[in-house]
C-alpha cells in the first residue's frame, strides 16, 4: 500500500468533493446495466457491541456498496439474535476461535474489526491472512509498533487496510478542511479542540488498561488529535501534556482527563482537551489571521454544525458509517489507497505515545516521524 507523504501539499491534495461526502461512485463496478445493480461487497462484523449494534449494522442496511454478510462474536446468545434480525445463516456466523475459517467464506470481502482496542492487531492480521480487506475501528491499536505490524500484514497479503475515521467523510468536517486549506480565514494561528463525556459503568473494558490502552485520550481524544492534523495538513512537531484525575478509583488504570498542546512547523499551535468525566465537551475551532471556523457540536454521530466569521454554513446530514464503508469499497474496487489508511492510524498513535510520554516526563516531547 502506498505510504501518504508527510508533505503539507500532498496531505491537503486529498479530495473532499461532494461525491466522497455523499459516498457516491460513478461508473466502474457500481454502474448499472439495464437498471440492475451489481453485487455489493460483503462485510463481516467482528464484535457485536454497541457500535456494531446501533450504528454499523443499521448503516449496512442503507449502504450503497456494502452489505452485512457475516458476524463474529464471542457471545453465543448474540448468534441467534443477529441471525434472526438480519437473516444470517449459521454458515456465516463465527466465534473468535474459528474465525480463520472465514478465509473460505466467499461472501465476505471486508472484515470490519469492532473489538476492544487490544484485540485490533490480532484480528486485523488474521483477517489479512485470510485474504480479506480490513476496516478497523479507531484507535488502530494500543501502540505504534502494533500499528506497523498490522500495516505489514495487510501489505504482505496484498489487502487494503483502513481505519474508522468517520469524521473525514462528514460534510461539515470536509467543508471545514476545504475552507482551511483555501485560506478562507487566512493563516491558521490556533486550533482549539475538545471532546469528552461522563463515562458510566466502572467495570467496562474501556476502563481497563490492558484492553483499552488508555482512557479518554484513546477513546475520544483521538478525534481532537485527528482534527488538528487534517485541518493543518501537518504532523505535530512537539507536544506537552498534563493529566488530571478526580476519581482515583474509577480511573485507577486509565486517564480521566488530559490537556495537551501541539506545535506544528508552520507555526500553528493546537490546544486540546479530552475527558471521561465532563459532558458537553464537543467542539473544534480554527482561528486564522482573517477569521475563524467552528464546529459545535463537532464529533457526534449525527450533528455537526459549522460556522465561520460570517455565520452558519448549512450542509447535509449523512450516515457517517455508511459513507466511510462505501468509500472503502470504492478504494478496494478501484485499487486505490484509502485516505484513512493504516498510515493515518499509525501517525495518531505516534502522537498519542508522545502525549503519554510528556505526562510521565513532565516535559516537551518531540513526535516520532513515520
Amino acid at each position: 500500500m502506498p505510504t501518504p507523504s508527510n508533505n503539507r501539499r500532498d496531505f491537503l491534495s486529498v479530495s473532499v468533493s461532494a461525491a466522497v461526502a455523499t459516498g457516491m461512485a460513478q461508473g466502474g463496478f457500481f454502474s448499472s446495466a439495464g437498471g440492475s445493480e451489481k453485487k455489493k461487497l460483503g462485510v463481516a462484523l467482528v464484535g457485536l457491541g454497541s457500535l456494531s449494534t446501533n450504528q454499523i449494522a443499521p448503516a449496512l442496511q442503507t449502504s450503497q456498496h456494502c452489505r452485512l454478510a457475516a458476524v463474529v462474536t464471542g457471545t453465543p446468545a448474540k448468534e441467534k439474535q443477529w441471525a434472526d434480525k438480519y437473516g444470517i445463516s449459521t454458515d456465516h456466523i463465527y466465534n473468535y476461535e474459528r474465525f480463520d475459517k472465514i478465509a473460505s467464506d466467499e461472501t465476505v470481502d471486508i472484515v470490519y474489526v469492532v473489538l476492544p482496542n487490544s484485540m485490533h492487531p490480532e484480528f486485523t492480521i488474521r483477517a489479512a491472512r485470510a485474504g480479506k480487506h480490513v476496516l478497523c475501528e479507531k484507535p488502530m491499536a494500543n501502540t505504534a509498533q502494533e500499528c506497523r505490524q498490522m500495516i505489514d500484514a495487510c501489505k504482505q497479503a496484498n489487502r487494503q487496510l483502513a481505519i474508522g475515521y468517520r469524521c473525514q467523510f462528514e460534510p461539515s468536517h470536509l467543508k471545514m478542511m476545504e475552507l482551511a486549506r483555501s485560506n478562507e480565514i487566512g493563516t491558521i494561528k490556533r486550533i482549539d479542540a475538545g471532546v469528552g463525556f461522563k463515562i458510566g459503568e466502572p467495570a467496562q473494558w474501556r476502563l481497563r488498561q490492558k484492553l483499552a490502552g488508555g482512557g479518554a485520550l484513546m477513546d475520544v481524544g483521538i478525534y481532537a488529535l485527528q482534527a488538528c492534523r487534517y485541518l493543518t495538513g501537518e504532523e505535530p512537531v512537539s507536544i506537552i501534556a498534563q493529566e488530571s484525575k478526580t476519581d482515583a478509583v474509577k480511573f485507577a488504570e486509565v486517564d480521566e482527563s488530559i490537556a495537551w498542546m501541539m506545535s506544528f512547523a508552520s507555526g500553528t499551535t493546537a490546544y486540546c482537551t479530552t475527558s471521561y468525566n465532563l459532558n458537553g465537551l464537543n467542539q473544534l475551532t480554527a482561528t486564522g489571521s482573517d477569521g475563524f471556523l467552528r464546529l459545535d457540536p463537532a464529533f457526534g454521530y449525527t450533528d455537526a454544525n459549522l460556522e465561520n466569521s460570517r455565520g452558519k454554513i448549512e450542509l447535509p446530514k449523512i450516515d457517517q458509517f455508511a459513507t466511510e464503508m462505501d468509500d472503502f469499497a470504492t478504494c478496494i474496487l478501484e485499487n486505490k489507497p484509502s485516505k484513512v489508511s493504516g498510515q493515518e492510524g499509525l501517525k495518531d498513535l505516534l502522537a498519542i505515545e508522545a502525549i503519554y510520554k510528556s505526562i510521565n516526563s513532565r516535559a516537551v516531547v518531540e513526535v516520532e516521524r513515520v
